[in-house]
């Protein structure tokens, strides 16, 4: 528990994470400060054009960050927790540079006890993109996590295939990762 702690004090001083998720090793700052969101996009040296996803810890916290109607629900209930992030109409809570001035947010809901107690006990959305450099190997364990960071926690070797991004509004997938096959066909069938 002690470095579920350490962790939470790094992010509210807008430091930097490396946290462990149900798929790959995740760059983790607070979503809500633009300061902590700046360093995200240093440390990997990536164009703030570019949308960076959050991770939320529940149904409530993603309700606060995004507008998501009846069909999107269903998705979210269905699929979340899980290796999926939804791509969905950003609130105005949501600072504009992760959205890369598009209006959406990607979010996700890792089904991995650290990411989510990290969430929780910080009780804010911190950000969800992958522990690299832009552009490079998605991390599957501690030494592949190349970006700077003020604390890494190492949660061994994880699965190393990234989420499945689903674009909730025109329910298509933007990019395959973990389970498409079986979110494609659900989104057929509906």
């Amino acid at each position: 528990m002690e470095i579920i702690e350490r962790a939470v004090s790094v992010l509210m001083h807008d430091g930097l994470i490396v946290y462990p998720t149900d798929t790959i090793y995740g760059l983790g700052a607070d979503a809500f400060s633009d300061e902590a969101i700046e360093k995200v996009y240093e440390a990997k040296k990536r164009d703030f054009a570019k949308p960076i996803s959050i991770a939320v810890s529940d149904f409530e916290m993603l309700a606060v960050v995004s507008y998501v109607d009846r069909s999107m629900e269903e998705f979210i209930e269905k699929f979340l927790p899980g290796p999926v992030t939804v791509v969905v109409p950003a609130r105005k809570t949501i600072p504009g540079i992760l959205t890369g001035g598009t209006g959406m947010i990607g979010i996700r809901i890792p089904a991995h006890g650290i990411a989510l107690q990290i969430i929780e006990r910080f009780d804010a959305p911190i950000t969800a993109t992958s522990a690299n450099l832009h552009g490079g190997k998605d991390p599957q364990t501690p030494d592949e996590c190349t970006v700077p960071r003020d604390l890494l926690i190492d949660g061994g070797k994880l699965p190393g295939t990234p989420s499945t991004v689903v674009d909730l509004t025109t329910r298509t997938i933007v990019r395959r990762g973990s389970d498409a096959d079986i979110i494609e066909t659900f989104l057929r069938s509906c």
